[in-house]
């Protein structure tokens, strides 16, 4: 007999408390993490799957890009380890490139569900790893050299840890500690998750998620299907060149195709796949195109697998954006977060009022530094600095934030009380946004000091020194990124450099683009800005022709 449809208001209230479920399940992870790149950056993921391996429920912080992937891995792992093989207590992990978030250093875990002993989902976790051993600069030109691969493995097996995987996985990076810590939190994210659901499961009188995650699938799909009808049909293309590897540019082609409810993004004609490591796997392709299109056409519902289903997403083999195993891809964010803005450039001719202008941060800066303290002790930590996004229709690119990633710095104080450096300076970028009727959100300004006693090492993985943010019907690019140390010496972004002792680096984070034309931008806003420090004078008369001396602005011009 079937299942009566769960009534709006029933499910309403149960959807929140599957979404409850996970956010709970996320702090879990927050606040028994060892590194600060999940507790103060936010690079990871928590996720509650049917046992279709089909995402439910994704939490709220995080990356939400890497929710998209999860379904996918978990489909991949159920390949190996079919439904019947499951015991209550196991967990398996991951980090294979092509089955997870896209490069090693991201560690993918996945514990079962059981209730009234039926295997009924899955708890899934994701979370960038303090370290994963190999060489994390852009001179690997093999998959093998960036770290250690995990194929999906059994980490528990009926609650018994599996020793063997732990020691050859500990054994192999620089700080076993925080690794086991954090995989430890993922797991304790977990175990929240399935007691949590089997106790709501209890409280309704539910035996499965079947019908929970049905009616919450229908209602997602229902939604895009219906914002994907609303665009015209036809065939949107854009392109975009990236400051590439070793001085030649990547390319970047995309065509929106919009059929009635479908949608399909291609990237045929992007550049090859590359011998360093810019390369994308298709799965974080996918998620880094479906994402931007969420937020774009559905921004309130919340996110699940119905809301993936109406978008496809395709890539030639062997392009940078579906590259081949093994190619490297430890940096694939400086292609695949650029996707964003080629899909929000496609569609601006018809979508005007909903897109925004290229981010600063698409691709984002990252750098890491490493080294040992005043003690003798290794470290190793990841700056995630945000650039500034684009502008909109409606306002100015917001400041400093981080986008289409959702990772960000956190507390300077809790990253220079894990590592011997000194934040001397933070502060916005004064003209780093983009000219236009609204203003590209502002980057930043950071410069810190190696305070450890003894030198350090410095690597920079960043994109935007020589292709900034573009802005968008007729707003103007961003500030380029760049990195300089207080010797004068001016590094690419794609580099390793020592870092002596008691020296310095001034990492200035992209702004992102203006929307609109410069003429068009309020005399009150260029005055705010003005006041405010965002711009200087000399911007304003030679950008906006505003002289704030003056009783009447010159005549607008532009750059």
């Amino acid at each position: 007999m079937p299942r009566a449809e769960i009534n709006p208001i029933t499910l309403e209230i149960w959807w929140s408390r599957l979404v409850a479920i996970v956010d709970e399940s996320a702090t879990t992870l927050l606040r028994t993490a060892f590194s600060t790149i999940i507790r103060e950056a936010n690079d990871y993921t928590v996720v509650l799957l049917n046992a279709r391996g089909e995402t439910v429920a994704e939490c709220r912080a995080g990356i939400p890009a890497f929710a998209a992937l999860m379904g996918v891995m978990t489909r991949h792992v159920l390949g190996k380890f079919p439904l019947d093989t499951w015991r209550a207590g196991d967990c398996v992990i991951t980090n294979h490139p092509w089955i997870a978030t896209g490069h090693l250093p991201d560690i993918a875990m996945l514990s079962p569900i059981f209730h009234r002993g039926e295997l009924i989902g899955f708890a899934g976790t994701a979370a960038h790893a303090p370290d994963i051993g190999g060489t994390p600069t852009m001179g690997a030109t093999e998959l093998i050299s960036e770290g250690v691969l995990i194929p999906p493995v059994h980490m528990l097996r009926g609650g018994e840890r599996n020793d063997g995987m732990l020691d050859l996985l500990l054994g192999n990076v620089r700080l076993p500690g925080q690794v086991l810590g954090d995989l430890e939190a993922q797991m304790a994210a977990h175990e929240v998750c399935r007691r949590r659901l089997t106790e709501f499961l209890e409280e309704i009188g539910e035996a499965d998620l079947h019908a929970i995650s049905d009616a919450v699938h229908a209602k997602s799909e229902q939604v895009m299907r219906r914002a994907i009808a609303a665009i015209p049909d036809g065939v949107y293309r854009s392109s975009l060149d990236a400051d590439g590897i070793e001085g030649q540019p990547t390319h970047i082609e995309c065509a929106v195709t919009v059929a009635g409810d479908q949608m399909r993004i291609d990237y045929s004609g992007s550049s090859p796949q590359v011998r360093h490591a810019i390369n994308c796997t298709i799965n974080y392709t996918t998620a880094y195109s479906i994402y931007p299109v969420k937020i774009l056409l559905d921004p309130h519902t919340r996110r699940n697998e119905g809301s993936y289903k109406p978008i496809t997403v395709t890539a030639p083999a062997g392009s940078i954006v579906n590259a081949n195993f093994p190619a490297p891809v430890m940096a694939r964010h400086l292609t695949g977060h650029l996707l964003s803005c080629v899909i929000y450039q496609a569609l601006a001719a018809v979508l005007p009022e909903h897109i925004i202008a290229d981010s600063g941060g698409a691709p984002a800066l990252r750098v890491q530094f490493s080294g040992e303290t005043q003690e003798r002790q290794p470290f190793s930590l990841i700056l995630f600095a945000s650039a500034g996004m684009g502008a909109s229709s409606r306002h100015d690119g917001l400041a400093t934030t981080a986008f289409p990633s959702n990772s960000g710095s956190g507390s300077i104080e809790a990253l220079e009380a894990v590592a011997p450096l000194l934040f001397v300076k933070k502060e916005y970028r004064s003209d780093s946004g983009g000219i236009g009727r609204h203003r590209g959100g502002l980057g930043q300004d950071i410069e810190v000091e190696n305070i450890a006693g003894r030198p350090l090492r410095v690597v920079l993985l960043g994109d935007r020194e020589r292709h900034p943010a573009l802005g968008v019907l007729g707003g103007g690019a961003g500030a380029s990124a760049r990195a300089e140390f207080g010797h004068g010496v001016v590094p690419s972004l794609k580099s390793i450099s020592p870092m002596p002792a008691g020296a310095r680096v001034t990492l200035s984070f992209a702004g992102g683009g203006g929307y609109g034309l410069p003429a068009q931008r309020e005399r009150e806003a260029i005055a705010r800005d003005l006041d405010a420090g965002f711009i200087t004078a000399e911007a304003a008369l030679r950008d906006y022709g505003f002289d704030l001396a003056a009783a009447e602005p010159a005549a607008a011009g532009g750059r």
